[in-house]
């Protein structure tokens, strides 16, 4: 019989903080399985394998930094949400490396995974922010690429203390952002739309 109070929930969520603690390439079993207190062999009640596990770490990350993103962007519009979506998502990749690695390297299996919701989610949140920019339709996906990417570059190099200048490193994360925003307001086309708040 599986352990009592032992879930795929609870197994996701203990291989999440071990891999935000070792690093996602560290993971193992064996790992959690100790964290859990429990015999190896016992989590294959609640997982297939260390795969299964760590696809399922992904789909957590993706719908946890796309809730963060989510939370942080209520009520905000243009440049007010672009720095609260950009400082959600560093924040987060800072807090959780090891997950965030989990889920920016998974792939869905198929159309019913749910990471494809998770992953989806997340963007809808930051096509959100770009929509207060009033750009061209088929621009938005040029906008929303170059969002997720800077980003994404930015915070898993600080993650992985790759940034060894002498310079505040908050300092350039704010220039990068404003640039950002001045960059995507160069671009505002005035026949779109208006733009409204995130919905609280």
């Amino acid at each position: 019989m599986p352990r009592a109070g032992l879930t795929p929930a609870t197994v996701t969520e203990a291989g999440a903080a071990l891999a935000d603690q070792v690093g996602i390439a560290r993971l193992s079993m064996g790992l959690v399985a100790d964290q859990l207190g429990v015999k190896t062999p016992s989590l294959y009640k609640h997982v297939d394998s260390l795969a299964d596990l760590v696809h399922r770490i992904a789909v957590l990350a993706m719908s946890e930094v796309g809730d963060a993103i989510g939370d942080a962007i209520q009520g905000r519009t243009g440049s007010d949400a672009l720095t609260a979506a950009a400082q959600a998502m560093r924040t987060y990749v800072q807090a959780h490396p090891g997950r965030y690695a989990a889920g920016n390297g998974a792939y869905p299996t198929g159309p019913h995974d749910p990471l494809v919701a998770a992953s989806e989610r997340l963007l809808a949140r930051l096509t959100a922010v770009l929509r207060g920019y009033r750009l061209p339709a088929e621009e938005e996906i040029h906008a929303l690429r170059m969002l997720r990417s800077t980003i994404h570059g930015f915070a898993t190099l600080e993650a992985a203390d790759g940034f060894h200048i002498e310079a505040d490193v908050d300092e350039s994360f704010i220039w990068i952002v404003s640039r950002l925003d001045a960059g995507l307001r160069a671009d505002r086309s005035p026949e779109h739309p208006a733009a409204t708040p995130a919905p609280r």
